[in-house]
């Protein structure tokens, strides 16, 4: 395939879609809807305003959401409460589909929203974004309703990181420009088309989310690609430009966990898909090193990417869709674990004001 020809076909820009009345025009004749996940660990700073925000422009002002749901870690703050007084629909991870083991992570929260949430289209976005716009989710949407044969379509923004003096520009990810961009390079060069690959804003269509396994933690931006390009090549996917996205700064140590979970998740992939033959065992212990004036402790981190089989072999979410078929694909969503939040016709309320690409 030729690249350039499908970065000027498939390569968006969010200033294409801002007219929101004609893509509610076109969603509703197709007969689609559209569901806001937000995952969420201890975020009670930034939820409100993406919930307000959200709300009020694409919910209120215009109908292009059809839900705005919270699916937590099991927070230790306020992030629920905050969530739902905004008027989200909240849930804990933990409590859906409550007859597997539990696990934790990020991934877990995305795959379970899945079960959870109604939509036709579900839209993913961190919850530590400062500078929030609804153009996370009608940059993001828009090639999905207007492109049948889209199906995944990823974000890329420039990428300002906040410190303590200000804001400074930045490029890529250091994950992205270390180890996927390299690691795509050698082994799936069509895949470094997409700008920025671990952004974790995202929309997907429901039929593809439905049939790919999730890793439930740092891998699973990394899966999803590989995973929807081995399933359909490149032409299912899209990239918007959102033009800037102002979010935390994580530290080089935790960069290293994140780069150890998606290194795992890409050896098993290119092990199954035979990129790679004869890999050992790996390990699943990271060793990192912290100073105390002059000694060095080792540190050993143990991080297992383990990964929820595809959402269409859970028996309760199969069962789940049959009932939603039968009762009319606006039935509530609400089966399998308990809403904590407030119905999305309340009001919103005024408010004021993490895993992006690393």
């Amino acid at each position: 395939m030729n690249l350039n020809q499908w970065l000027k076909r498939n390569t968006f820009h969010h200033s294409q879609f801002r007219d929101i009345p004609e893509l509610i025009e076109a969603k509703e004749k197709l007969g689609l809807t559209v569901s806001l996940c937000i995952p969420t660990l201890n975020e009670e700073k930034t939820i409100g305003k993406e919930i307000v925000i959200f709300r009020s422009e694409l919910m209120q002002r215009y109908p292009l959401l059809d839900e705005i749901a919270v699916i937590d870690s099991g927070s230790s703050d306020k992030t629920l409460e905050v969530a739902s007084s905004f008027g989200a629909d909240t849930y804990l991870a933990s409590e859906i589909l409550p007859g597997l083991p539990n696990k934790r992570g990020k991934g877990e929260n995305l795959w379970k929203a899945i079960h959870q949430l109604k939509g036709d289209i579900i839209v993913y976005i961190d919850a530590d974004i400062k500078n929030i716009h609804p153009r996370f989710v009608y940059g993001l949407v828009a090639p999905l309703i207007h492109r049948p044969e889209i199906k995944y379509v990823k974000a890329f923004y420039d990428r300002p990181l906040a410190f303590s003096q200000g804001i400074r520009p930045s490029g890529g990810g250091r994950v992205t420009e270390i180890l996927i961009r390299p690691l795509f390079s050698l082994f799936f060069p069509e895949l470094t088309a997409i700008v920025q690959p671990l952004s974790g804003e995202y929309a997907v269509r429901r039929e593809v989310l439905e049939q790919i396994p999730f890793p439930i933690g740092y891998g699973v931006e990394t899966s999803h690609l590989i995973d929807v390009y081995t399933l359909y090549d490149l032409h299912a996917f899209a990239q918007t430009d959102l033009d800037q996205r102002v979010h935390r700064n994580q530290p080089t140590r935790s960069l290293g966990k994140m780069a150890f979970g998606i290194l795992q998740t890409f050896l098993k992939r290119a092990q199954k898909l035979g990129i790679i033959d004869g890999l050992p065992e790996v390990s699943t212990i990271l060793r990192q090193f912290q100073a105390h004036e002059e000694e060095f402790e080792m540190i050993e981190h143990t991080i297992v990417e383990e990964e929820r089989p595809p959402m269409n072999t859970i028996e309760a979410y199969l069962e789940k869709r049959k009932v939603l078929g039968a009762g009319g694909r606006r039935t509530s969503a609400k089966q399998g674990g308990a809403s904590r939040g407030t119905s999305s016709k309340g009001a919103a309320k005024k408010g004021t004001a993490k895993n992006g690409d690393a």
